[in-house]
């Protein structure tokens, strides 16, 4: 239970006592007028002190116009009209539905909180021959800690002794564990199943994976969507309509009907807390919390309810190719010489790529597979977007792409093949090309097929070469795809395609986190794959796929639908039971705790309808 929720318990219990003697008294004896009145008043105080506190302060802030408003007015009207018990049970029902209202979110929040809480409590520092048992938090950088089975990792970091297997489902929501071994590199929140390792310190507790992921959902219902804007927006236009309604039926049936003015009142009186739109407040930012709840279930991560908002809007996907619809994995399928062997030409580009981390680098080296001698290549020069120039064994060699020989005059032949082409240069003179391939991901084919059925507009972004871009966008079936392109040049054309959006149309980028953070900022909507320890992805996007799998975009689209087809219930629902109410109250036909229990009964079932979005699994 919440602090907010047990001070509301204490409020009510105090207020029902004080009710309780009040009514004994005036029931069972004969008292004064005046002391029937303090009675009540003293219930009625107790039940309502808190919430003429919180209208002060927001009267201070221009703020008070709210569903508080309807019911200071109409309970304190009716009490001053006699309505003693009818004031205090109005104000006592009221305050059980913001008590029922506080524990619903409470145990929402605490539902998704004890799902995602994947912070670890203490870590195994290695000191010496020794451990020594301290919190995450005093872990210092490239310090040593010991992981048993059983425990969860403390902080990002590299295996350096032992192997074993690693359960990543609180990150992920990938059920199968994963082997690791000696280099291998470890998030915090992930549980070591089996195998005692030793791991080497790569990143502080607060920088870590377990850490930062937390803190993006705790603060998640901070990007509110516009549906709560709305519902806050509407009650601030809502609450003085019906307080004119209110005042009408209390100024105008009396100037042309029988009954007395007393009775006009009480009727006005009721429709103003007939009309309290405590469910429909309630049950909107509930719903988008237990959507955030669910995607978490499912290895998603939404940074926001404005994003599963806008998620339903999108439609157009761009996506980036190489490590997004593609594995990244690349393998050298043919190495084709010039003037020299293929061995020679191989342990060129190996030598001048031995620095990289590159997906095409790390493809060289396991095609060579011999041990490298970096003391032969000195005056390394990455270049993003063309390749990298080195000086092996003496020789000025460039490797790249064919943007990379154009601009330095290299004399060549493009290769016009499937797959990513390689092509080197020694002292000024081709030497040959090397030709890689990249597996595409088994469930992009799923991803690509069911957005086709649903009408959404596919794009395909790659600095690949044209003929790789197009081999793999046939197979998977996209609609248009760009090539050859630099970093920038996938700003610009964003840019361009959003200057050419209609209005309402959304457009998505979907991209690896790493090398994509310019456009995943830029897009309506940016997704990250793999967002897992990836800094770029967990600044930059919106949305993180916590596995490389882009299938798992389907489920996060069913769930933000699901999600605003919850909101828009209960908003229809909540609205739609108002208005009846407020039309039963001016003919008179129930009471003002009817219609307060009216109001409860309206909330509950929005809690529930927004509730089971916590347990929606996205099928």
């Amino acid at each position: 239970m919440t602090e907010e929720a047990r001070k509301k318990g204490i409020e009510i219990g105090a207020g029902v006592l004080l009710y309780i003697i009040a009514w004994a008294a005036t029931s069972y004896w004969t008292v004064p007028e005046v002391a029937e009145t303090v009675l009540f008043f003293l219930a009625y105080a107790a039940l309502a002190a808190t919430t003429y506190w919180e209208q002060l302060k927001k009267i201070r802030k221009k703020q008070f116009i709210d569903e508080n408003l309807l019911m200071i007015i109409a309970t304190l009207g009716a009490f001053f009209i006699g309505r003693h018990k009818e004031a205090v049970a109005a104000m006592l029902f009221y305050q059980v539905g913001k008590f029922v209202e506080e524990l619903s979110l409470g145990r929402t929040k605490k539902s998704i909180a004890e799902f995602i809480d994947i912070r670890p409590e203490y870590a195994n520092l290695k000191v010496g021959n020794k451990e020594k048992i301290v919190p995450p938090q005093e872990l210092e950088l490239k310090q040593i800690i010991v992981l048993r089975p059983g425990e969860k990792i403390p902080v990002d970091c590299v295996v350096t002794q032992g192997s074993g297997t690693i359960d990543t489902k609180a990150l992920t929501g990938e059920s199968e564990p994963r082997a690791v071994k000696t280099g291998d590199r470890l998030y915090s929140g992930s549980i070591n199943m089996n195998g005692v390792l030793e791991a080497r310190v790569k990143k502080l507790y607060n920088d870590s994976t377990a850490a930062r992921i937390m803190r993006m959902v705790e603060s998640a219902n901070e990007n509110k969507a516009d549906s709560v804007h709305f519902a806050a927006k509407f009650t601030r236009f809502y609450t003085p309509i019906v307080i004119l309604i209110a005042l009408l039926t209390v100024l105008l049936p009396p100037m042309m009907f029988i009954e007395s003015s007393t009775e006009w009142i009480y009727r006005g009186l009721i429709i103003l807390v007939a009309a309290c739109p405590c469910g429909l407040m309630v049950s909107i930012p509930m719903a988008f919390l237990g959507g955030i709840g669910a995607a978490s279930k499912q290895g998603v991560l939404i940074k926001g309810g404005a994003y599963l908002e806008e998620l339903t809007n999108v439609d157009t996907f761009v996506f980036d190719k190489t490590g997004t619809l593609t594995e990244g994995v690349f393998h050298v399928r043919e190495i084709v010489p010039h003037k020299m062997e293929k061995e020679e030409l191989l342990e060129i580009a190996v030598l001048a790529e031995s620095y990289s981390n590159h997906p095409i680098a790390l493809s060289l080296s396991e095609a060579y597979g011999k041990e490298l001698d970096r003391s032969r290549v000195t005056d390394i020069e990455e270049q993003p977007g063309y390749g990298v120039h080195a000086c092996v064994d003496g020789k000025d060699v460039y490797v790249g792409n064919t943007r990379l020989m154009n601009r330095q005059g290299i004399f060549y032949k493009p290769v016009k093949k499937a797959g990513t082409v390689v092509y080197i240069a020694a002292d000024g003179e081709y030497a040959g090309y090397i030709l890689i391939s990249d597996v595409i991901r088994k469930d992009a084919f799923r991803l690509i097929q069911w957005m086709r059925k649903k009408n959404l507009g596919t794009v395909m972004f790659t600095g690949d070469n044209e003929r790789a871009a197009e081999a793999v966008a046939s197979r998977l079936k996209i609609e248009s795809v760009y090539s050859e392109l630099m970093p920038e040049h996938k700003v610009s054309l964003l840019e361009e395609f959003r200057e050419n959006q209609l209005e309402g149309e959304k457009m998505a980028f979907v991209g690896d986190g790493i090398n994509d953070a310019p456009v995943l900022s830029l897009a309506d909507i940016g997704i990250a794959m793999g967002g897992l320890g990836a800094d770029a992805a967990l600044e930059a996007a919106d949305i993180i796929l916590m596995k490389d799998e882009p299938s798992r975009i389907i489920n996060a689209i069913r769930i933000a639908k699901a999600t605003l087809r919850s909101v828009k219930q209960n908003m229809v629902f909540a609205i739609g039971m108002k208005v009846l109410l407020v039309i039963m109250a001016f003919f008179g036909f129930v009471t003002m705790q009817n219609a307060i229990i009216a109001d409860m009964v309206v909330m509950l079932i929005n809690i529930l309808n927004s509730f089971w979005m916590l347990q929606y699994s996205g099928h």
